[in-house]
């Protein structure tokens, strides 16, 4: 009797818990089997690669072993990588820093003609890769380049001995880098400055502040979360840069001894410890940047104003204004500007020791619409993209909906981990990739080999280009979509589902159609932002009926001859792709654009 009557009271305290946690959470089946898929596809395509690089980085032949990491210590070609990397990620972030705060005071603290063209113009460098840049600039500023033979021209330098304006490819990577990347911390740090409190600047200037002690005291301290948002953000980005110091043929760095690593990867363990590595590199920078702002307090009183403290400027300050961003608009175009005039050149000889080429022609344009080896690549890259776009919409939409719009358990551990591609590394996530989803590995020799031929990637790697491009970019499409429904009353769901209509019909009937600007707005950059993906696309797609154009202009640049010439209208073909992509977030998003590049 007595076990019976334990066994009673346990089935009731086992009820009453499941009750508490239903009356706690909104568990109801439908919901459930959305978290079980979401769960499953991260589980499946981010945490079980990551365990699998660090499996391998630190299990070898069966037990614990640290060699590999011994070996960047000790060896001093491991340790110039690191370095190499970390003088990068370093100098890009200050160059664009130098270059995004007063450009941001500028636009956002100033009235003066031209401004809302110029907020446009300075985006201009996000629509192409830094490495397809690379192309032409090596045009422009290599030994015998446009830069160096307009010296010569004008006497100031011998022909015999031109300046090396890139220093091996270092300062080139840098360079590429920045005027890649300076519109993100841009868009943060206005981002940062809409949030500063302006009646706060205008006590200070009551009490006699002059404008650079308001700026040193009062705006920047308040405007540093956002900073660092975009500095993180930048140097991780620069840090773990593959496709720049590729076409540089600056070797020596960590992206690009990874990259050397694929070959390798099932029986060489090093490739697994850079990658361990760079994610913890990057995991740290990212800690100590939450740390150093949390550390300090930056809360504000009510605004006092709806929009930010702006004034009109004089003729002076306009000057500088036109002077600054005119120079920096200009020397962010020249990658553009480069890459067209390389497509545009019949061969090498017709842009040899020469300021411009000789002689221009449309052949190579032709070439990539024609010719079997090019046209296939923008199809690929098109198909990539869309069904990437599609999976991050489907996985998007189910996750800030349970974000917004229901109790969950575990709640902030979903959201960390949907936003946790973007502080990690393409390079780490493609090369687990690469690693896990191999036919070597356990898990796909069980499967039959009919499955195995659509996830192995060095078979066919379509399947996991469109999942990797999904993960990576999913924390656009999220942020973008959850701003939508904060924004939306949920006053209309209800009224909806008070009218009988399910949660589905709800959600399809009226949720969707109230935030599908901010749905169109992520999947634009979704899909802009896959169609030149570089690190997944140059290590997964090795085989050339495959290639994206991505890994195709990569192909081509190494190619002698007419190669880097047709690589660069494949480029430009890209370029104008993203141009209409990001014409189309900024039509739709309008100043809020900034808000989907934070971590």
């Amino acid at each position: 009797m007595l076990n019976d009557r334990d066994e009673n009271e346990n089935t009731l305290n086992q009820i009453s818990f499941f009750d508490s946690i239903r009356r706690r959470y909104d568990l109801t089946p439908s919901i459930l089997l959305i978290l079980t898929f979401i769960s499953l596809f991260f589980i499946i395509f981010l945490i079980y690669p990551l365990l699998y690089v660090f499996k391998e980085a630190f299990w070898i032949e069966g037990k614990f072993n640290l060699t590999f990491f011994k070996l960047m210590v000790t060896d001093p070609n491991k340790r110039d990588l690191v370095i190499n990397s970390f003088n990068i990620g370093i100098m890009v972030t200050l160059m664009t820093s130098l270059v995004s705060l007063p450009l941001a005071y500028f636009l956002t603290r100033y009235r003066f003609p031209g401004r809302t063209w110029l907020r446009s113009v300075i985006l201009i460098p996000m629509i192409m890769p830094p490495f397809v840049g690379a192309l032409g600039m090596q045009k422009f500023f290599g030994e015998y380049g446009s830069i160096n033979m307009l010296l010569v021209e004008l006497n100031l330098i011998d022909e015999k001995n031109p300046i090396n304006w890139f220093g091996g490819g270092f300062w080139g990577v840098v360079l590429l880098s920045t005027l890649h990347l300076y519109p993100i911390m841009y868009l943060n740090i206005v981002a940062a400055l809409a949030n500063v409190d302006p009646s706060l600047e205008e006590a200070a200037e009551n009490l006699g502040a002059t404008r650079f002690q308001i700026f040193k005291k009062i705006t920047l301290p308040l405007m540093i979360p956002g900073y660092f948002a975009g500095a993180i953000l930048v140097f991780i980005w620069a840090f773990t840069d593959l496709g720049t110091p590729l076409i540089f043929n600056y070797n020596e760095v960590i992206a690009v001894q990874i990259f050397k690593q694929i070959s390798e990867a099932n029986v060489n363990p090093m490739g697994y410890a850079l990658v361990v590595l760079v994610i913890v590199l990057t995991a740290l920078a990212f800690y100590v940047s939450k740390r150093m702002t949390g550390s300090r307090q930056y809360e504000m009183l009510g605004r006092g104003h709806v929009t930010s403290r702006e004034e009109d400027t004089g003729i002076g300050m306009r000057s500088v204004i036109y002077v600054f961003i005119g120079g920096l608009t200009f020397v962010a175009l020249l990658p553009h500007i480069s890459v067209m005039l390389a497509s545009l050149t019949p061969n090498s000889g017709a842009w040899n020791h020469a300021v411009l080429p000789k002689t221009y022609t449309f052949s190579h344009y032709i070439d990539t619409f024609t010719h079997s080896n090019t046209l296939p690549n923008i199809l690929n890259s098109l198909k990539y993209s869309i069904f990437s776009t599609l999976l991050a919409l489907t996985v998007g939409v189910a996750i800030a909906y349970l974000l917004t719009r229901k109790r969950i358990p575990f709640q902030n551990l979903l959201d960390a981990v949907a936003m946790l591609p973007l502080a990690l590394p393409g390079v780490a996530i493609a090369f687990g990739y690469m690693g896990c989803f191999s036919d070597t590995t356990p898990l796909l020799r069980s499967l039959p080999e009919s499955i195995t031929d659509l996830i192995d990637p060095r078979k066919n790697p379509t399947l996991l280009l469109i999942i990797g491009y999904a993960v990576r970019r999913l924390p656009y499409m999220l942020r973008s979509i959850y701003a939508g429904f904060q924004q939306t009353s949920v006053t209309y769901e209800e009224a909806s589902q008070n009218m009988g209509a399910t949660p589905v019909r709800t959600l399809y009937k009226i949720t969707l159609p109230l935030v599908f600007a901010n749905i169109l707005a992520g999947a634009i950059l979704v899909f802009s932002f896959s169609m030149l993906e570089v690190s997944e696309s140059l290590i997964l797609a090795t085989n050339s009926d495959y290639y994206p154009i991505t890994k195709a202009i990569y192909s081509l640049s190494t190619r002698v001859e007419n190669g880097p010439f047709i690589a660069s209208a494949l480029g430009v073909i890209g370029m104008l792709i993203l141009i209409a992509c990001l014409l189309g977030a900024g039509r739709v998003l309008g100043g809020k654009l900034g808000e989907i590049f934070r971590i």
